[in-house]
């Protein structure tokens, strides 16, 4: 099949990835590419990611940055959006793709390019309204990434919505002990809950590894930085890195303030090896298999999450990662991919 990939266009892709859809939509890319099939991925201009065929696309630069979990984003940028997939999918018209796979969150994402079998992939709760009512209307096939959402997502479009679960590519990891430490990855913003995680690792005895972008600066300012004292922030890491760090920490900490779509660092975790510890919440419960990949709490209880530390770091790092394998391969993910955009296609 011809396959047309199409990334969110708020920030450029690039080999360090700071957000789970980015990460996660160059691993299918790759996957499909390696199944034959002829890939291009259409992304922002300035981005750069190694092994993937990429279709450039220009978009104005007060949009750049327009996070959709952030406030801010009016008519005049959400227009400015839809102008710039609309110039991506006349792009795609020209390359004479069979089908796409599309996995930004805009309203004009949602609604171009009805003409080309799609599967538009919400990474994302519904969680606004423009959006929504572009997934409600849309003619395309829709999919989110954890059986959670896709009953939100139901509950909200009253449409079918697949759960199509993201996977996690495997790695080589270092040999090591577990050092003193927890990790604290992804964006740095509220929903994440980074100045809760640190104030755990603390009163756990254990020294916070915060590695990340500021998403959220002005939640930065008010509540993490009051608690960084003496706490190193890690810029966002290469995989293979960010992989290796949770390979020798205690633990990872996933204090979530929202509810989770899917917690791609919880499943990259596991596939180290490294139990997690987090708040129930969201999809969690399906990534984080309780007493096997981690312990989770009831959402706030911090007093539970120190104790949930210490019963994760009891458990058997080597079934963690045995687990975390069999249930997030990669091979699988993009096969169901696969199949699901087959049969759009025909």
């Amino acid at each position: 099949m011809r396959i047309g990939v199409v990334a969110p266009l708020v920030a450029p892709l690039a080999e360090r990835q700071p957000y789970g859809n980015h990460v996660f939509l160059c691993d299918l890319a790759r996957g499909l590419a390696s199944r034959g099939h002829e890939v291009v991925v259409y992304a922002a201009e300035r981005s750069r990611v190694p092994g993937v065929s990429l279709a450039r696309v220009a978009v104005d630069p007060r949009v750049r940055g327009r996070f959709a979990l952030l406030d801010g984003v009016g008519e005049v940028e959400a227009r400015l959006m839809d102008e710039a997939f609309a110039r991506l999918f006349e792009r795609a018209r020209r390359h004479g793709h069979d089908v796409l796979t599309q996995h930004a969150f805009d309203r004009g994402a949602l609604a171009c390019c009805t003409d080309i079998p799609t599967l538009h992939t919400l990474h994302l709760p519904p969680m606004r309204a423009e959006v929504v009512e572009a997934a409600r209307t849309s003619p395309a096939a829709l999919g989110t990434v954890s059986t959670t959402c896709a009953k939100l997502w139901r509950d909200a479009t009253g449409r079918e919505v697949l759960a199509l679960p993201n996977g996690v590519p495997e790695m080589a990891l270092p040999e090591c002990e577990p050092r003193p430490s927890a990790v604290i990855a992804g964006r740095i913003s509220r929903e994440k809950g980074t100045d809760a995680a640190i104030r755990v690792a603390r009163r756990a005895g254990l020294v916070p590894l915060v590695v990340g972008e500021i998403y959220d600066p002005e939640y930065f300012r008010a509540k993490v930085v009051p608690e960084m004292a003496g706490v190193a922030l890690v810029p966002t890491l290469a995989r293979e890195e960010l992989r290796a760090m949770m390979a020798c920490a205690s633990v990872t900490l996933m204090p979530v303030e929202w509810d989770e779509p899917f917690g791609l660092v919880a499943a990259e975790s596991q596939l180290a090896g490294c139990p997690v510890a987090g708040y129930r919440r969201g999809a969690l419960p399906e990534v984080v298999e309780e007493g096997v990949g981690g312990h989770l709490v009831e959402a706030g209880d911090e007093d539970a999450l120190t104790l949930a530390i210490a019963e994760a770091m009891r458990l058997d790092r080597a079934r963690i990662r045995r687990e975390a394998r069999a249930r997030f391969g990669m091979d699988a993910c993009v096969e169901r991919y696969e199949r699901e955009l087959a049969r759009l296609a025909a």
